[in-house]
């Protein structure tokens, strides 16, 4: 080994005494300490070749360096950083980390928890109300009574639609005291869904407009359009023929005859003066 290979890579000096490698290239110590130490982030002073370089995300550390809240040492200990902080694991569980929902009892760092409309819950603790296994990741359904998984809600509580026989797990309608889906819930007539429409019904079977005014839907005897009785629809009847109330009107002058007597004459109605003189029949 020639005599270079035992100069400071840094100022050149002989070195005789002792010394530090780095990248297998020789520096005397004080050339090493001024290049290559890291500072502490506790007492800002670099950290000499003969100190132990406690190294945490980037920042470091003499050996003796102590935590944040207690002024303890953490070396060889458990540790958590927030904000910037080194908390030893006892100060984080009990100041720092989430408690649970359920058990009000710290949920400790590294175990598993669960989250649930903005709760945090151990694993252990999001159980079904029913057959209390741990839901994890699984859907729920929470109600006022508890948390429940999808199959012992659909047991204790779900309605079965009348038509499809399967469970409504959301929405659904009732018509003649049955729960359906509302894509089972179809005119009688045509299969159209009805969710979104106006309906009427008959026999308990449920029929769109259309449908049930071209079946059942009684006729008036001035316009012959259906009579369906949907919004408070006012409607006269006379012997076996029916009106519209803005349909029952004298058949020569056009009056209203809406509370009023009025004379009849084959299929005609007429207000007591028009109908005068003419072979009527007074009602």
């Amino acid at each position: 080994m020639t005599t270079a290979q035992f100069d400071c890579q840094y100022c050149m000096a002989s070195l005789l005494g002792k010394y530090v490698l780095k990248d297998h290239d020789p520096y005397r110590v004080t050339c090493y300490d001024r290049t290559f130490s890291n500072y502490c982030e506790e007492c800002k002073e670099p950290i000499e070749s003969d100190s132990k370089d406690l190294c945490y995300k980037g920042h470091h550390w003499h050996e003796g360096f102590n935590y944040a809240k207690r002024s303890q040492s953490l070396v060889e200990k458990p540790s958590a950083a927030k904000d910037e902080c080194l908390l030893c694991s006892e100060y984080y569980s009990n100041e720092c980390s989430s408690k649970c929902f359920h058990c009000k009892k710290t949920i400790m760092p590294g175990s598993r928890k669960m989250k649930f409309k903005g709760n945090y819950w151990h694993e252990t603790c999001l159980v079904c109300e029913h057959c209390r296994q741990p839901i994890g990741a699984k859907p729920l359904i929470s109600t006022e009574s508890g948390n429940y998984c999808v199959p012992c809600f659909e047991m204790e509580f779900a309605h079965y639609c009348s038509f499809f026989k399967e469970v409504i797990t959301s929405g659904g309608i009732m018509f003649c005291d049955q729960p359906w889906h509302k894509e089972c819930f179809l005119c009688s007539g045509c299969r159209k869904e009805l969710c979104e429409e106006d309906f009427m019904s008959r026999d308990d079977y449920a029929f769109c407009l259309d449908c049930y005014n071209h079946l059942y839907a009684k006729k008036c005897a001035t316009c012959t359009k259906p009579i369906t009785g949907l919004r408070d629809t006012k409607f006269i009847c006379f012997q076996d023929r029916q009106w519209h109330s803005e349909c029952f009107n004298c058949g020569k002058c056009s009056v209203t005859l809406v509370g009023k007597g009025f004379l009849t004459h084959n299929k005609e109605i007429f207000c007591h003066k028009c109908g005068s003189g003419v072979d009527t029949d007074m009602t």
